[in-house]
């Protein structure tokens, strides 16, 4: 019979007893030879700063430009005339809002039309999402436009599925339009889907990430309506992190749902010009004739630029309630192929990094299964928690004792540095453990799935050979620039660069 060393028995403590703890805590015209198309060239709006504070997306946000932009989705006078007399399928989720008052029939005046107003007053009146926006499907039907069905991505047409929980097929009660699923049996549209449709219209809210699944879900929609000769319209929306190109350029062998396309992590594009991209380039797998038989409108965001700030008016996944949370996902969702938990389980999602054992802070935050998280990464334990600033509860009643939040500088873009050091604070914490004979806690517990993330094995090695991030940054250079450069004939608001 093996005996415990007293360091085994206090870890095989710490897991028994979490439970009790828990229960204390209780997404300009480009024409191209492919056809497409967007529907005119847009001025770009004035820079704006970040905002600090984080409060939940959906809730009074506060004011970061004095001139106020028009998501494509509100510039109804571009795209109506193209779905007069069609059938149509909407691809939405919850994120597919528009202003109300921008959105009643009875309205001559599309925004693009209107003046823009320095009015602060102005500005907060469009501010609350439950009073002042509405579903596009509504403003459509509204219009008299024949929606005849809807597709949804991953988290569903609600957006309230789990990450890479199956979405069902369904119907809407309210309208009782069928809902085709694109994350359960298919993630493409199938012949049946596409039965009888003449255009497919496109609004989802993107966070400008590579492995976020909207753009997979994009791809694969353009990818079966131009092999069956139907017309695509993409509703343009900012990018959240639109300043930032960084990160691997993913490699064909890495190829996956959660990475398709030979762009960085971080790209910089909107949906819409990730679309022109994949048709002008040709990334779809379909027979070249197609391209010429099917026409992709983008209709872009009005006087928008992709360096000021955009805070969602409704968090676009569940695990991503805030701008914070949006801020830190392209670093933080590499830590989903390690055994570092990033929140999920938490009141605290993509806010934190902790593990039970391997020390990251001194917050002690619970982990629990809800409808968000099903099955959390150390799911009824407690974990040493590194909250970063501004970190918003997203339920803050569900816990009986408020965590004490420590300040802790966020991150901006993609934070290399964040990966090394967890890396670091494994290893020092399995070579105590050696030293006494216990059994040692493994950081890559997902490799396959961390090089997916990556777009390449390239960045785990590096990061195991303790190569430092300006090294690992210096790699990635090459591959940026041409990245850079290809995507100048697709871009439709002023370039970063």
């Amino acid at each position: 019979m093996k005996i415990l060393t007293s360091l085994e028995v206090n870890k095989v403590f710490r897991r028994l007893t979490s439970n009790a703890f828990i229960a204390v805590f209780s997404l300009a015209l480009v024409s191209l030879s492919t056809h497409v198309y967007t529907s005119n060239t847009d001025s770009p709006a004035n820079q704006s700063t970040l905002i600090e504070k984080q409060p939940a997306l959906g809730t009074k946000q506060p004011v970061s430009s004095t001139k106020q932009f028009a998501v494509g989705a509100e510039r109804y006078s571009k795209y109506l005339p193209l779905l007069a007399g069609k059938r149509v399928s909407l691809v939405v989720n919850q994120s597919a809002l528009v202003s109300s008052h921008s959105a009643l029939p009875s309205s001559t005046v599309e925004p693009e039309e209107r003046e823009s107003s320095n009015s602060l007053a102005t500005q907060k009146n469009k501010i609350k999402t439950s009073q002042r926006n509405q579903h596009l499907l509504d403003a459509l039907l509204q219009r008299s436009v024949n929606v005849v069905s809807i597709m949804s991505p991953e988290h569903g047409f609600r957006g309230d599925k789990g990450a890479g929980e199956k979405v069902d097929s369904n119907i809407d009660a309210k309208t009782g339009l069928p809902i085709h699923s694109l994350y359960g049996a298919t993630k493409k549209p199938t012949p049946d889907m596409l039965e009888g449709i003449d255009v497919i219209v496109f609004d989802i809210q993107d966070v400008g990430v590579r492995f976020y699944t909207y753009l997979s879900t994009l791809h694969y929609v353009l990818e079966a309506a131009f092999a069956r000769n139907i017309d695509v319209i993409v509703l343009d929306r900012p990018n959240p992190n639109g300043r930032y190109v960084d990160g691997p350029v993913l490699q064909s062998e890495f190829s996956s749902f959660i990475g398709m396309h030979p762009i960085p992590v971080l790209h910089g594009m909107t949906l819409g010009e990730l679309a022109q991209m994949v048709v002008g380039e040709q990334w779809l797998d379909i027979d070249v004739s197609s391209y010429d038989n099917a026409k992709l409108t983008v209709v872009p965001v009005q006087d928008y630029q992709r360096t000021e700030h955009y805070s969602l008016p409704v968090a676009p996944s569940p695990n991503l309630p805030n701008d914070l949370s949006i801020r830190l996902y392209p670093t933080l969702c590499f830590f989903e192929g390690t055994d570092v938990s990033i929140g999920r389980g938490t009141d605290f999602p993509f806010q934190l990094i902790g593990h039970p054992f391997v020390e990251f802070g001194k917050t002690k935050i619970p982990v629990n299964a809800n409808s968000a998280a099903p099955h959390p990464k150390h799911e009824n334990t407690l974990l040493n928690a590194h909250v970063f600033t501004h970190a918003t509860p997203i339920n803050s009643e569900s816990l009986g004792l408020k965590p004490a939040i420590q300040e802790y500088s966020p991150i901006d873009g993609l934070d290399i540095a964040k990966l090394i050091d967890a890396y670091s604070r494994f290893s020092a914490y399995n070579k105590m453990l050696s030293a006494s004979g216990g059994t040692e806690e493994t950081f890559f517990t997902r490799p396959d799935f961390f090089d997916k993330l990556a777009g390449t094995d390239a960045l785990r090695f590096q990061i195991q050979t303790g190569k430092t991030p300006a090294e690992i940054r210096q790699s990635w250079q090459k591959e940026l620039d041409k990245f850079r450069e290809k995507r100048k004939a697709y871009l439709l608001y002023q370039d970063t660069d």
